[in-house]
């Protein structure tokens, strides 16, 4: 039987990757809806490429500009708009890739495990956000929850199936390429410009999730998420810098061998395992040529130059609500530096002022949680205009 699929945040990075796995198996996967937020022209080439039976943008004009494009090129998707409209495409289709960057994926990702169905999580902030709280509706509505960031599919591999899949398990070892900036000293991090930090060596990625492999913060958010998907408290998760990326993550047992999962950097492969899983399909990715690969190093993270990644596990021990005051403080700070109002190793330094000054309580509700969102993105747009742009 043909699974049906929504594509949350399809004209992004993840989004794109993933039409590109589906067209390979049509016979498997019909694309059900494409969700952006007002990108309408790209949306609306997607929706002639891929003939989804929605397409949903969260921007009322630009639902009205593709509306009538798609009109007068005669497809019969139907185009509908706003946050309601997102989260119910998420919920009808069978499996949902939540593609959607920042807290702004949580509302569709959370409405996609509530009904149940099979969630390809690339949205890492959906659980650095909500954590116990994502983690406790997947298991109440039985939904499937199956990591896409490279990482997390990495370890999710690496893992025994079955109920108990932490046994005979000491340590899961995220890999880092170091970004961009990972051989300059502190004197040139602070004059990187957000166009050295938006082109990653590796990966092709968006601009925001770029910056954040730059500072390490990505590298901090995954082992949040990694602690939340997989069950373990932050010591038991290791991260080591391997620029080349072959390596994509480790799970280190108590015998003391390790199993890694290893491909080349290309994000179509976690996508088609995520669809596909148990089983495994054509991803169109790169097939890795071991005559060829040379030399994989692995070097500690230098924490003082980039202290983002030790932030976020300092937040993740803090409990409460301190990683979704993290995650908030970082997605503000970061667009003030892409917006040139904060160089580079400012943005840190906001991130560690709002952790020390925003209160971030245990909260039983979802409302809660964004409640204590908006107060650190508050206290981070104050923070900014009492610096005027001298960070």
């Amino acid at each position: 039987m043909t699974a049906t699929v929504t594509v949350l945040g399809s004209t992004g990075s993840i989004g794109t990757q993933s039409l590109e796995v589906l067209a390979q198996h049509p016979e498997r996967f019909r694309v059900l809806a494409l969700v952006a937020r007002s990108s309408w022209q790209t949306l609306a080439a997607q929706c002639l490429a891929h003939r989804p039976r929605y397409a949903v943008l969260e921007d009322a004009r630009a639902a009205a500009s593709l509306r009538n494009h798609l009109r007068e090129a005669g497809s019969e998707t139907e185009v509908l708009e706003g946050a309601e409209a997102i989260a119910a495409v998420a919920a009808e289709a069978r499996i949902s890739i939540a593609g959607i960057v920042g807290a702004a994926g949580l509302g569709p990702t959370l409405a996609a495990v509530r009904a149940g169905r099979r969630v390809l999580l690339a949205n890492k902030e959906a659980l650095v956000v909500t954590g116990r709280l994502f983690m406790d509706a997947v298991r109440h509505h039985g939904a499937e929850l199956i990591p896409v960031d490279s990482e997390h599919s990495a370890i999710f591999q690496c893992l025994p199936q079955g109920a108990d899949r932490l046994a005979g398990v000491r340590t899961l070892v995220l890999t880092a390429s170091g970004g961009p900036f990972r051989t300059l000293d502190a004197h040139q991090l602070e004059q990187v410009t957000p166009e050295q930090a938006v082109r990653h060596p590796n990966w092709d990625m968006g601009r925001k999730i770029s910056v954040d492999s730059a500072t390490l913060m990505n590298k901090g958010l995954e082992l949040i998420e990694a602690c939340w998907l997989f069950g373990v408290p932050p010591a038991r998760v290791s991260v080591v810098v391997h620029p080349q990326s072959v390596v994509h993550s480790m799970v280190e047992y108590e015998d003391a061998s390790v199993i890694a999962q290893l491909g080349t950097p290309d994000m179509k492969g976690p996508i088609a395992c995520g669809l596909a899983w148990p089983e495994r399909i054509h991803s169109g990715a790169e097939t890795l040529d071991f005559t060829r690969l040379g030399s994989l190093d692995f070097e500690a993270p230098d924490l003082k130059r980039f202290p983002c990644l030790d932030l976020a596990r300092q937040a993740m021990e803090a409990g409460g609500t301190t990683t979704a005051v993290l995650n908030a403080a970082n997605e503000e700070a970061v667009e003030a530096f892409l917006q040139r109002r904060c160089g580079f190793t400012g943005i840190a330094e906001l991130v560690g002022e709002a952790l020390e000054n925003v209160p971030a309580p245990e909260c039983s509700t979802v409302d809660e949680v964004l409640a204590v969102d908006a107060a650190a993105r508050e206290y981070l747009r104050a923070a900014l205009g009492r610096r005027a742009g001298s960070c």
